[in-house]
């Protein structure tokens, strides 16, 4: 999703700084974006580390002279392979009782910490930007939950609410910030839940549209609410989830 939403945005005349802890894909991602004619750099960035996004932030405002616009994309699902709930035959994810606080800890520092120390660092900048727009991928597990992988769907709840917090205090200085809550969508990290299982198809069923969604199709509400079209748009959740939640 993360690599997807930078194509876009450079695609748009976004300068895009892509940052991550995966070096070989991040600079393959930035070199396709610049081959293809946009602009774009890898850097890469710790997402629980506050030092590294402060020095990220100064860096990117003084190379480039603002900045804009902060996607909080990172994430991990924390899911143990090992130990499983069954929920009607279908493998969910690890039991509340199996969860060790190491596990919970370690989701909860990149999908929650790293949310807040992202926007902690962005928003002086955008302040003197004149204001930007901050976009936090929570998730539909952020807005209901599923029988198992607690931590998971607490640390996207806390994405939701944090970013409804964020989008208060800031309002007055033009500075937005929304929540994007991507439902069953084919990538790395989730196709193992998704392909060629009962966990696949359980999630299929309950997925109106009939599809898994694209990295593209969550790219495309960032660069929604990213843009001066959602000029009157903050704190609110853009769920995209082929009809999923409406259930």
């Amino acid at each position: 999703i993360g690599a997807e939403t930078a194509r876009r945005f450079a695609e748009h005349g976004a300068t895009v700084v892509l940052c991550d802890v995966q070096e070989d894909l991040g600079r393959s991602v930035a070199q396709e974006i610049v081959s293809d004619g946009g602009t774009a750099e890898y850097r890469t960035l710790d997402v629980t580390k506050e030092d590294q996004w402060v020095a990220l932030v100064a860096d990117v405002e003084a190379k480039y002279g603002k900045v804009n616009v902060l996607c909080n994309i990172a994430g991990v699902s924390g899911r143990p392979r090992e130990m499983t709930v069954q929920a009607s035959g279908v493998m969910t994810g690890v039991a509340l009782e199996h969860q060790t606080l190491e596990n919970w800890n370690a989701i909860m520092d990149v999908n929650s910490t790293g949310v807040f120390l992202g926007t902690k660092a962005a928003i002086p900048a955008m302040r003197r930007a004149g204001g930007g727009s901050i976009v936090n991928i929570s998730s539909i597990c952020g807005i209901v939950g599923s029988f198992a992988n607690a931590a998971y769907h607490a640390s996207k709840g806390a994405v939701r609410i944090f970013t409804k917090s964020t989008a208060i205090q800031y309002a007055k200085e033009g500075i937005r910030a929304n929540s994007v809550h991507p439902g069953f969508v084919d990538t790395p990290m989730a196709r193992p839940g998704l392909l060629g299982n009962e966990s696949g198809k359980a999630r299929m069923d309950a997925t109106p549209m009939g599809r898994f969604g694209k990295p593209i199709d969550i790219a495309m509400g960032c660069l929604y609410l990213a843009s001066d079209e959602a000029s009157w748009v903050t704190g609110s959740e853009l769920v995209i989830d082929g009809g999923m939640t409406a259930n």
